[in-house]
């Protein structure tokens, strides 16, 4: 199995120089067990993916996906699943009446109900196995027209699916037999998200861990694996904007090991914080000295940093020094920084996409340019690396495939039903399990 160059022996011996570096080192040939993998990296194990396809070539099958949701394949061993939503729109009425407290100006998608749903794969033959219904909820809050209502990726752990819809619930599921062990839709989680739920689920210990940062109330909870009680939930501390929408946050968390510690950092509106995985208790926190909310890019840690993307307004990417014990420092700032997709660290360098597709490579340790190039789409999901190649995705249904190094370097455009591509790649085998808006594809090399 390739050695993933984040997990090289270089990068070893800086990170500890640091006193950090990046927690689930192991590898998981088999297991693709939350959003953007085990380390949250977006790196793939292992060699042979595919760099060329369309509908037709190297495709073993497609299984047209019921409902509508934008979550990315988890997968631990034979098991795959995904979440999704049937969706019954409102009338045009009663979407006049609701949207009338709405104090955003986005195109939104407003529904009568919506039936939310696990769906188990076969991904030997693409066959459904199971469409479970795990939540139905009358008029739920609006979504942006770009979000869905499954958009947060689940967690497999231990023949486990947990499952997070943001403020209308989570779950667990047994994840061979589909039987729901729990339910969680708690009036202390409830949030007013705006534009939806978009935030994903982390594992830690016997804990489920997730941001609730909505116009109304802004907080990061953790659920106990076993029962779905809340074990603890933080209030966001720190001065924000005075203006609701911009308290909003739709991020996900990454932990990274601190000598003989994890911690817990979760970016937020305004400020990106560190807390105490076990408790919730708040260890400290940075101003990311503009303002930055909605956030939705996941941060990547690597190299003694931790990158992220401020987002909305004039979004930057940060370069962030873990100094140990003290007050980490913002090292570097880049302009052209996503809004949703994720940055992806290679080597030394921390390619990204914006959703304009204005594509850019930074040194990670300086943040030095080393180039800046159009790819001509918009993007909104989060890159992937595997076998020597990033995979960006765009809304038009094109991947395009780049090799690494300073300068561009595209090698192939594949497209696949001409729908967005939203959700991230995941692995199964040597194969690429990619969504569509229509589909779940397997692509490999035949």
């Amino acid at each position: 199995m390739k050695t993933s160059p984040l997990h090289t022996n270089e990068f070893s011996r800086f990170a500890l120089l640091f006193g950090y570096f990046l927690a689930s080192t192991t590898a998981y040939p088999d297991t693709w067990p939350q959003w953007r993998g085990p380390d949250a990296s977006g790196h793939f194990e292992g060699t042979g993916f595919p760099t060329e396809w369309n509908s037709k070539k190297n495709v073993a099958w497609k299984v047209e996906i019921p409902g509508r949701g934008h979550s990315s394949p988890v997968v631990e061993g034979d098991l795959v699943w995904l979440t999704t939503a049937y969706e019954t729109p409102a009338s045009k009425e009663d979407a006049k009446k609701r949207l009338k407290v709405n104090t955003g100006g986005q195109p939104l998608n407003l529904l009568a109900r919506v039936s939310l749903r696990a769906v188990q794969i076969n991904p030997e033959t693409g066959k459904i196995l199971r469409n479970l219904e795990v939540f139905n909820k009358e008029k739920p809050q609006w979504v942006h027209k770009l979000n869905s209502y499954a958009s947060a990726t689940p967690c497999l752990k231990d023949g486990k699916l947990y499952c997070h819809f943001g403020a209308y619930g989570s779950a667990c599921l047994d994840a061979k037999s589909g039987k729901i062990l729990w339910k969680n839709n708690d009036k202390r989680l409830w949030i007013m998200h705006e534009n939806g739920p978009g935030s994903s689920p982390v594992l830690w210990g016997d804990l489920m861990i997730f941001h609730l940062d909505g116009s109304d109330k802004q907080s990061i909870a953790a659920l106990r694996q076993d029962t779905g009680k809340i074990a603890w939930q933080t209030k966001r501390s720190g001065k924000m904007n005075s203006n609701p929408q911009l308290k909003k946050s739709y991020a996900t968390p990454i932990l990274v090991e601190n000598k003989s510690s994890e911690l817990l950092l979760s970016p937020a509106a305004d400020w990106l914080y560190c807390y105490e995985p076990a408790t919730g208790k708040e260890l400290w926190k940075l101003p990311y000295g503009l303002l930055g909310f909605s956030n939705v890019s996941r941060p990547v840690a690597g190299n003694g940093m931790v990158f992220l993307s401020t987002c909305f307004m004039k979004g930057e990417i940060l370069g962030i020094l873990l100094n140990g014990d003290k007050l980490p420092e913002i090292k570097w700032r880049s302009r052209s920084a996503p809004k949703m997709p994720s940055p992806i660290l290679v080597d030394d360098a921390l390619y990204l996409v914006n959703d304009a597709g204005i594509a850019s490579c930074l040194d990670a340790k300086t943040g030095e340019l080393h180039w800046r190039e159009r790819l001509h789409a918009e993007f909104s999901a989060s890159p992937t690396y595997a076998d020597g190649m990033i995979y960006f995705c765009d809304r038009n249904g094109v991947t395009h495939v780049v090799k690494p190094g300073k300068s561009l370097n595209v090698i192939a455009k594949n497209e696949l039903d001409g729908t967005a591509h939203m959700a991230s790649f995941s692995p199964y085998e040597k194969a690429f399990l990619i969504r569509t808006g229509r589909a779940l594809y397997r692509v490999e090399t035949q």
